[in-house]
């Protein structure tokens, strides 16, 4: 059996993976203990400060405002935060590069002496790109994306064809060698894809989209039967 300190992490964990409440019975059966055992740790991470919401029989949910500090990172988390920030340094967005340097940095800053050197000795790199587009309208798509804003766009087609339309944001796709915008298409009235590289113009409108952004993405994955991609 795990060491006490190394199940409660593992509990911890386990919650913040859950976006519903989890009966203590899932959580017992997950971790391979008895359910009483699961009880006293719960009691246990409470009493150390752990905000977690829920009873025996209805279930627990860690609330989202509560996060485990950095230095409990395991060397497997931190070789997928080095090789998720390293993609994001040389990546295609320069905002999001100058980002994810700062938050490596912060990162960094707060792992004890052995894990930092860990983290800056990981030996997983991303090749960046041979060259940039400066033009590339992905920070602003991310702001319309998080401001819920709607966006109009110029396209250009598979064809060659040019078309002017409104669309409501709903996700972006980081594919290898471009990126995807998926939308609701006032002009065609469904969701649609747009490759960011065929799009020749952008405006980021003050008007905001008729509807939760977070609703539209459900619609979208729902209608594909697409796993959970948030």
């Amino acid at each position: 059996m795990a060491k006490r300190s190394e199940r409660l992490l593992n509990l911890m964990q386990a919650l913040r993976r859950r976006r519903r409440p989890v009966t203590g019975a899932v959580l017992a059966e997950e971790m391979g203990v008895s359910l009483r055992s699961v009880y006293r740790d719960i009691e246990t991470l409470k009493s150390m400060g752990a905000a977690i919401d829920g009873e025996a029989g209805v279930g627990f949910q860690l609330r989202a405002e509560h996060f485990l500090p950095p230095l409990m990172f395991t060397d497997e988390e931190i070789e997928a935060l080095v090789l998720g920030l390293r993609g994001l340094i040389y990546g295609p967005d320069g905002e999001m590069a100058a980002t994810a340097r700062d938050a490596s940095s912060k990162i960094e800053a707060v792992l004890p002496r052995a894990k930092r050197d860990e983290m800056l000795s990981v030996g997983l790199f991303v090749i960046p790109p041979r060259t940039v587009d400066e033009a590339n309208p992905l920070g602003r798509l991310r702001r319309a994306l998080r401001e819920e804003k709607q966006v109009w766009l110029g396209y250009r087609d598979k064809s060659g064809a040019t078309s002017e339309r409104t669309v409501y944001p709903v996700a972006l796709g980081y594919f290898e060698g471009y990126q995807t915008l998926v939308a609701w298409c006032t002009l065609r009235h469904d969701f649609r894809n747009f490759r960011v590289d065929s799009i020749s113009a952008l405006d980021v409108l003050e008007a905001p989209m008729p509807e939760p952004r977070r609703t539209l993405f459900h619609r979208w994955s729902s209608a594909l039967n697409l796993p959970d991609l948030t």
